[in-house]
C-alpha cells in the first residue's frame, strides 16, 4: 500500500505533467475554434520545441532567453508550414473536414521521421530554468521547474483571454469559428485568421515542450503521447475552451499520476481512458463546459 507522502509526490508530480497536458489542449482549441479541424499533429510541436531548444542550449551554447526566444517562432513557422503546404490546398480542394483531419496525422509522422533522420533517436534533456533544489515540503519534493509550469501556464491563459476577447484579431478568429462564410462577407481575411491560429498553436506547443523537457526528456517520438493527452484534456474540458482545456489537463495529469502509484505505471493510460469515457457518457460537453468562455468561440 503506498504511503501517504507517495501519493503526496504523485499529485505534485501530476500538476506538473497535467499543466503540460492542458497547453497542449489549448493549442488544440485554437485551431478547433479558428477552423473546426482538430490537428492531431499539435503533440509534434511540443517535441519540436524541447528537441531545437536543446540543440539551441548544448550543442551551440546560447543563453536560455535567447534559445526560448528563437525556439518559439521557430516552431511557429513549421505550423505556418503545416497549413501553408497541407491544410489550405486540401480545403480549396473541398475536401472534408475528416480528410483534413487525418492529413495532420499523417503530417506528424513525417515531421517525426525528419526529425529522427536529422537528430537521431538519442533522449534529449537540459538543465532546469532555476538551479538547486528540490524545495522540501516535509517529506515532499518540488522541483523549481513546476513553477515555471504554473506561472507560464497561468500567464498564458490570462494572455489568450485578453488576445481573443479584447484585440480585433482576437475577436476575428472567434467570428471565424462562429460562421466563416458570414466572417469573410464582413471582410474578415479567413485565410490570414487560419495562419494565425496554426502559428498560435504551435506557438503553445513549442512553449509546452521547453517548459517540460528539463523534468524528463524528448525525443522524436513523445510528440503522440503528448498529442494523444492534450487531446484528452481538451475534451475533458469542453473542446474549444482555453481555460477548460487547462483544468482538464491538470485533472488528467494528477489522475494518471495516482494511477501509476496505487496500479503500476501500466494502468496510467487505462486511467486516462476510462476517465474519458465516464466524462462522454455523463458529461458530454465536457466537465468544464461553463469554463473559459472567453477564449471559446460561440
Amino acid at each position: 500500500m503506498p504511503s501517504l507522502v507517495e501519493f503526496l509526490q504523485s499529485i505534485v508530480n501530476g500538476v506538473g505533467v497535467g499543466l503540460i497536458y492542458g497547453l497542449v489542449g489549448i493549442g488544440f482549441c485554437v485551431i478547433y475554434n479558428a477552423s473546426g479541424i482538430v490537428n492531431f499533429a499539435q503533440g509534434v510541436f511540443v517535441m519540436l520545441g524541447g528537441m531545437v531548444c536543446e540543440v539551441l542550449l548544448t550543442q551551440l551554447g546560447i543563453p536560455l532567453i535567447f534559445a526560448v526566444a528563437l525556439t518559439i517562432p521557430l516552431v511557429a513557422v513549421s505550423g505556418i508550414v503545416m497549413e501553408l503546404a497541407i491544410v489550405r490546398p486540401m480545403m480549396h480542394r473541398g475536401a472534408t473536414l475528416f480528410a483534413v483531419i487525418l492529413a495532420t496525422l499523417a503530417a506528424q509522422i513525417m515531421i517525426e521521421r525528419i526529425t529522427l533522420l536529422t537528430f537521431g533517436d538519442r533522449p534529449r534533456t537540459y538543465h532546469e530554468f532555476t538551479t538547486g533544489g528540490p524545495l522540501k515540503i516535509g517529506d515532499v519534493a518540488i522541483g523549481y521547474q513546476l513553477f515555471w509550469i504554473l506561472g507560464c501556464g497561468a500567464l498564458l491563459v490570462l494572455l489568450l483571454w485578453l488576445f481573443f476577447t479584447r484585440t480585433r484579431t482576437g475577436r476575428a478568429l472567434r467570428a471565424c469559428s462562429q460562421n466563416r462564410e458570414a466572417a469573410q462577407l464582413l471582410g474578415i481575411p479567413v485565410a490570414r485568421m487560419m495562419l494565425i491560429a496554426f502559428a498560435l498553436s504551435a506557438a503553445l506547443g513549442a512553449i509546452a515542450g521547453i517548459l517540460v523537457t528539463p523534468t524528463q526528456y524528448t525525443a522524436y517520438n513523445v510528440g503522440t503521447p503528448f498529442g494523444v493527452n492534450g487531446f484528452i484534456a481538451a475534451i475533458i474540458g469542453g473542446f474549444g475552451r482555453a481555460g477548460g482545456a487547462l483544468a482538464g489537463g491538470l485533472l488528467l495529469g494528477v489522475l494518471q499520476a495516482l494511477a501509476i502509484v496505487a496500479l503500476g505505471a501500466g494502468f496510467k493510460n487505462v486511467a486516462a481512458l476510462s476517465f474519458l469515457l465516464v466524462v462522454l457518457l455523463f458529461f458530454p460537453n465536457g466537465l468544464f463546459a461553463g469554463f473559459g468562455k472567453g477564449a471559446k468561440a460561440h
